[in-house]
């Protein structure tokens, strides 16, 4: 009798783990189009970028599964990709190539503090409400990403930053459809919901004439794939711009990757080997010619679903490789129904807003330098460096500089001559 119980209670679980596994493929499976429509902003080709996005996911889950064990979900990251290609190639001026390349040593950095006690010292020295600053910050630039490509926001005139869109659009009204839909099914917790809002939403552009991406995706496109694997270019190396470009990258990966996997994983034991798989990953991304990959917040989904594994990481590796096979409906997809589930996803990276203590404004205004730095500026590197110098000056006001690091008091020196340098380097 125990021998049967004990049998029924790992056949339940590792049921349960493979829901969870499928659970959290559909919650993130729109980045299969999402990214490579904001990697062709700087002049990645789509149709190739797809095929990174995809075996990049494939490898990092096959890491997650088996070197931490862990449930989660490494795909390349958004707010990362919009860094990599509004920042660094639109802002800075860089190639793709040489954004790759600064990917790839960012990602080295990163590795290096991973692996070693620097992980523990940044986790323990970098405030909370600075690393919320962070992920709140850059859910904040998509959901204006997100209103642009819906068409609901536009360039101002008369001295305005921004107005709103025409709703004689068809594109515009098809987007709102899509966030509408998708906030419902995003509500009722519905398995697979940002896919669905965006398989429902093509739908409707289909028959109102939307069109979808001028890129045609099919398999045999994959044999192209070498234009884009290990194409980093180290050329402007020995530029000072290019490792101000390396810094920004740097902070970015360790401390978003840092805070969604202290906020998603349910075994804090499993945090360490998780972060270094994530950092190893990253590099390879570089390889595969497409932006760094994080956790996926959409993790959370295969974790309330009882995923507690690497299972459910293995699972979602095998979906991304069946995934490959049918590539070639992303041709259907319009940027309008991609726009909702952009907006959707820098609203659920803003939440975190919850955690900052606002009513200690020490803590709440350097965060809040960041948050609406970000996207005002276009540049995440803008307001991480005004996030991060501001907040030992608050604390030095109020005669609170105890509640400033050692490390702190390092980075925030380094985001100064980050700045400064940029200035005169722009």
């Amino acid at each position: 009798m125990k021998v049967k119980c004990i049998k029924k209670v790992k056949f339940i679980n590792l049921k349960t783990e493979i829901i969870s596994g499928f659970t959290s493929f559909f919650a993130i499976s729109y980045i299969m189009i999402v990214n490579p429509m904001i990697l062709k902003d700087a002049g990645i080709p789509m149709n190739l970028s797809v095929f990174a996005t995809i075996l990049i996911s494939v490898l990092g889950c096959l890491i997650m599964a088996v070197w931490a064990n862990a449930p989660v979900i490494l795909t390349p990251g958004m707010g990362v990709n919009a860094f990599f290609t509004y920042t660094l190639v639109v802002d800075l001026n860089f190639s793709w190539q040489t954004a790759i390349a600064i990917s790839m040593i960012s990602s080295i950095f990163y590795i290096i503090i991973a692996f070693s006690s620097l992980s523990d010292v940044f986790a323990r020295g970098i405030p909370g409400s600075l690393k919320t600053g962070i992920t709140a910050g850059i859910g904040m630039f998509l959901v204006e990403l997100g209103l642009e490509k819906a068409g609901l926001i536009v360039g101002g005139q008369n001295g305005a930053l921004l107005a709103f869109g025409s709703l004689k659009q068809p594109a515009t009204l098809l987007a709102l459809f899509g966030l509408l839909l998708t906030l419902i099914l995003y509500l009722k917790k519905v398995p697979g919901n940002f896919i669905i809002g965006i398989f429902v939403a093509s739908l409707g552009g289909y028959f109102c004439h939307v069109t979808g991406q001028a890129t045609t995706v099919n398999i045999g496109q994959l044999t192209q794939f070498g234009k884009i694997f290990n194409q980093g270019s180290f050329a402007a190396i020995g530029d000072l711009k290019f490792w101000l470009a390396v810094f920004s990258m740097t902070m970015i990966l360790v401390f978003e990757s840092m805070g969604l996997l202290s906020g998603i994983l349910p075994d804090r034991s499993k945090f360490k080997r998780a972060f270094q798989g994530s950092a190893v990953t990253a590099f390879f991304s570089g390889i595969f010619g497409t932006s760094p990959t994080v956790a996926a917040a959409e993790s959370a989904s295969g974790i309330e679903s009882g995923g507690r594994t690497g299972i459910v990481a293995l699972v979602a590796s095998g979906l991304f490789t069946a995934s490959l096979f049918l590539v070639g409906f992303l041709k259907y997809v319009p940027q309008a129904a991609i726009a909702p589930v952009i907006i959707i996803t820098g609203a659920i990276m803003m939440q975190q807003l919850r955690f900052i203590q606002m009513a200690d404004f020490s803590e709440w205004f350097p965060a809040f330098l960041i948050l609406v730095l970000i996207p005002l500026t276009g540049s995440i590197a803008t307001g991480l460096a005004f996030g991060f110098i501001a907040y030992p000056l608050a604390k030095i006001a109020v005669k609170a500089t105890q509640d400033v690091t050692p490390i702190m008091w390092v980075l925030s020196f380094l985001f100064l001559l980050d700045l400064v340098a940029n200035t005169f380097l722009s």
